[in-house]
């Protein structure tokens, strides 16, 4: 029989139970169980009063889904029961969310996380998912200091996301290598099904939302159009492939090879997606696949974040095409 192993196991086997593995164990054990609530939520929201907005907008002025709020409290609520987590930085939240509790006193983690991604998917039946990274407290003393949660994503410890689809499916690194689990259901554990993920050498794929060329740069629009032909830097037109949800489309391309582009445009000039919520935790994956990511002009880790929510243009995938991308818009250091 072929073993058998958790994601608490294979954590603990990796880093040979050393204080930092078991202190991540714990942390990511909360992230699990917060996972296999929302899980539930997700696979039953067509049978329950979970469907639509909440009649409020988050701190980027977008309309709350009921599913965003459930996510959310789920979370940090879980998160908080653990000792060693010290704040949670939520897409949800315009602040930190510090625990001051006694029993978080010695706690030297903090969280960011985007609880539920594409939630606005739910009711036509699409993937969604959660993204988070975890980082190791830097300053001394019970307090925390701005620069202990906007760190640079070279400084994680850990990072992930869940992916909500037709089977639910976590996808962690700590650095050394990917590793995708599998929820079974009928037990009801997220259990090792993909160990090392790797991108694959050939890149087929390219996803963006194309409806926003209008407002493109020109050199990015050229190459676009270029992916479409033999004059892709793989000699063949690549396949167009966009779902609208990120955690889906970046775990798509992480199987298959590919590229994910959101640049910015003339509407939002200094990108979309959110560094710390979205950019830090799939470039720290797919880095740790062999991949590369970029705001169009440097490696995503590097970025030193100025405050909670910034915004970034983002381009992941395979090395090569991310490299091109900054070679084309003129921006290659």
């Amino acid at each position: 029989m072929s073993p058998i192993t958790n994601l608490t196991g294979h954590l603990l086997q990796a880093h040979i139970f050393t204080a930092r593995s078991l202190e991540l164990a714990e942390i990511l054990n909360q992230i699990v169980v917060a996972a296999k609530f929302v899980s539930h939520k997700t696979n039953r929201a067509g049978l329950t009063d979970i469907l639509g907005d909440a009649g409020k907008t988050n701190v980027q002025q977008e309309e709350v889904q009921k599913l965003d709020e459930y996510a959310h409290d789920v979370f940090v609520r879980l998160l908080k029961q653990s000792p060693y987590v010290k704040a949670v930085g939520s897409e949800e939240e315009p602040e930190m969310i510090v625990f001051n509790e006694v029993y978080h006193d010695q706690a030297q983690y903090i969280v960011h996380l985007d609880p539920l991604d594409g939630s606005s998917n739910i009711d036509v039946n699409v993937s969604v998912g959660t993204n988070f990274v975890i980082f190791h407290k830097q300053s001394l003393g019970q307090k925390l200091l701005k620069s202990d949660y906007l760190q640079p994503g070279k400084n994680a410890v850990c990072a992930g996301y869940v992916v909500y689809g037709s089977s639910t499916m976590l996808v962690y690194s700590t650095g050394k290598g990917v590793h995708g689990f599998t929820l079974d259901p009928n037990i009801g554990e997220f259990l090792l099904s993909h160990e090392n993920m790797t991108l694959p050498e050939k890149s087929e794929i390219y996803s963006l939302n194309e409806s926003y060329q209008p407002k493109w740069d020109k050199n990015f629009a050229d190459f676009v159009a270029k992916m479409k032909t033999n004059q892709d830097i793989s000699g063949k037109p690549k396949t167009a492939r966009y779902i609208g949800s990120l955690v889906a489309d970046f775990h798509r391309n992480l199987l298959k090879g590919g590229i994910f582009l959101y640049p910015a445009d003339k509407k939002h000039p200094n990108g979309k997606l959110r560094l710390l919520y979205e950019g830090i935790p799939l470039a720290f994956l797919i880095k740790a696949a062999g991949g590369y990511a970029s705001d169009g002009k440097r490696d995503v880790l590097k970025i030193v974040p100025a405050d909670l929510h910034q915004r970034i243009p983002f381009f992941v995938g395979n090395r090569p095409d991310v490299e091109l991308v900054e070679q084309l818009l003129g921006n290659k250091h």
